[in-house]
């Protein structure tokens, strides 16, 4: 008897230390990967612009809200040495206190003061001064310290989305659209309905923007769709992968962003739940206006746009979900942004 509880003892001693050594060469072949997504200066594709301590980002120590700026970009028919608008940007603010995530979407097209340009087009501070200039363009739009942005191209949003195995997602409807750039590489042409995703046909989501609200929608889908993403990375067996997920995807991507930066951030987002959404700027104060020849999107009040982020940060969208007796009508008013 004695014997065979030994033998117990060792075999569950010894799967502790296999199970160990497993979450050992995770955390380490994670840390490995993500270390490559910091790019040295030579291989940045914003090794060009140069670092001003007016741009410098705040650091963030860890019991303070953390906002991420998300930019993605096409760098296709680019010349040498040219770097693209930011097509999508999109702002995720973490607060460690309450444990809850806001995600915003920015129109690209957005009039916004630019530090030592003149006033342009949201999308355009990363091409002028790198996404230094961009964080520090959107963290003034917003009201917002920005300390960390990650950028991807194309390649990368598909990569990601496949590394995932798909997603699974309802399209709100027949979308198409001819793009002869690249011998048609990037066309839409998706049919109302569920359907699993994978990393073209999500692309294909996300770009669409040729209906009535143009941007406006597009921006609303980019938030739904992150998302579905973000609770396909939380599933069990993909953090299993996360070496291999990360191997697939950090080639295409950029941050500024250390590996420890990544791990802390990525804690407090595995323990904190998604709470609201917005576009900004919101409807109510964002007007069409002509700046030489350019159309651009006007803010009405900018310091009510503030205000407005900080109103949206105070909510929490699953609270008034949950709320026993809660009408349809209130928790999709509460959703709507």
């Amino acid at each position: 008897m004695k014997k065979k509880w030994k033998i117990t003892l060792f075999s569950i001693l010894g799967l502790a230390f296999i199970f160990l050594c497993a979450v050992g060469w995770w955390a380490w072949a994670s840390v490995k990967e993500i270390d490559k997504a910091q790019k040295p200066k030579e291989e940045s594709r914003f090794r060009q612009f140069e670092e001003k301590p007016e741009y410098k980002p705040p650091e963030w120590e860890g019991s303070e809200r953390v906002n991420v700026l998300l930019m993605g970009g096409d760098d296709r028919g680019l010349r040498e040495g040219e770097v693209p608008r930011s097509d999508t940007m999109l702002v995720a603010s973490f607060d460690p206190v309450s444990k809850k995530i806001h995600l915003f979407s920015v129109l690209r097209d957005t009039r916004v003061e630019i530090p030592g340009y003149k006033d342009n087009r949201a999308n355009t501070a990363l091409s002028l001064g790198g996404p230094e200039l961009a964080m520090k363009t959107i963290g003034n739009l917003m009201g917002l310290d920005v300390q960390y942005y990650v950028y991807a191209d194309f390649q990368g949003f598909i990569k990601l989305v496949d590394a995932l195995g798909g997603v699974d997602f309802y399209v709100e409807k027949d979308m198409k659209w001819t793009d002869n750039a690249d011998g048609n590489r990037y066309d839409i042409n998706l049919k109302k309905g569920q359907q699993h995703l994978d990393g073209d046909k999500a692309l294909q989501y996300v770009r669409f923007r040729h209906d009535k609200l143009s941007d406006f929608s597009r921006t609303e889908r980019q938030r739904q769709f992150l998302k579905a993403v973000a609770l396909k990375l939380m599933d069990g067996w993909n953090l299993i992968k996360l070496p291999d997920i990360l191997s697939e995807v950090v080639p295409y991507i950029e941050t500024n962003m250390t590996s420890n930066d990544m791990l802390k951030l990525g804690t407090l987002g595995y323990n904190s739940h998604q709470a609201g959404s917005a576009q900004i700027p919101p409807m109510d104060l964002v007007f069409d206006e002509n700046v030489n020849g350019s159309a651009m999107l006007g803010v009405r009040n900018r310091d009510k746009l503030k205000e407005y982020v900080q109103e949206v940060l105070s909510t929490d969208d699953t609270a008034v979900e949950e709320t026993p007796g809660a009408s349809p009508s209130a928790s999709s008013a509460a959703a709507q942004n």
